[in-house]
């Protein structure tokens, strides 16, 4: 009696799992959320202003993103960091800095979306839209970018509802500068960011 009770509660239990596995993989309607932290890294040239060679630092913070699956393998997401304080530098001579924050909204692909996996890798294209301000140096002014954008990542189901995942995202980030009024150059960013997060789905 033992064995067979023991025999029911191992099928139960390996039924339970595999469905928990089914359910694990991305698939239509799902929502979901994701926080971490990233880093980002801008370009080495970082374009001419002022007749002088531009620089801007690299730096880290909290990365986030919103998304919902419309089919078992595509899916739309927004997705950004918070605002990074860059310090800006002119032939090597410090001038302040600048907060920038980025926003994608992307469309991503899923090539095991809809299977039973546990991992699910994952890539995107889409737009970016940069938002610069607070800059340090008075008169200075670099203005709002917009440029395609590009991410890969993928994602390892510990339940049905939470994941962890790596990341890695392309911003083309282009923004005019100006000095009280007049054009100076142009700053080149051009950002790669990669991190870490988890993700909710619902």
């Amino acid at each position: 009696m033992k064995t067979i009770r023991l025999i029911t509660a191992t099928a139960l239990t390996a039924a339970g799992l595999v469905g928990a596995q089914s359910a694990m993989a991305y698939q239509a309607g799902d929502f979901y959320v994701r926080g971490g932290i990233a880093k980002t890294e801008v370009k080495d040239d970082n374009g001419r202003v002022a007749g002088a060679d531009l620089d801007i630092s690299d730096e880290r913070g909290f990365a986030y993103g919103l998304g919902y699956q419309f089919h078992d393998k595509f899916g739309v997401e927004l997705n950004g960091t918070e605002s990074f304080e860059h310090d800006l530098a002119l032939d090597g001579a410090g001038i302040g800095s600048v907060e920038r924050m980025p926003l994608n909204l992307m469309l991503n692909y899923y090539p095991m979306g809809g299977t039973d996996s546990r991992i699910q890798p994952y890539v995107g294209a889409g737009l970016n839209y940069t938002h610069f301000s607070d800059e340090e140096l008075s008169g200075l002014e670099i203005e709002e970018s917009y440029g395609p954008a590009a991410q890969a990542g993928v994602d390892f189901a510990l339940t049905d509802h939470l994941l962890i995942g790596a990341f890695a995202q392309y911003a083309d980030v282009d923004a005019d500068a100006k000095l009280d009024g007049t054009d100076i150059g142009e700053a080149e960013v051009d950002p790669v960011t990669v991190g870490g997060s988890f993700t909710y789905r619902f």
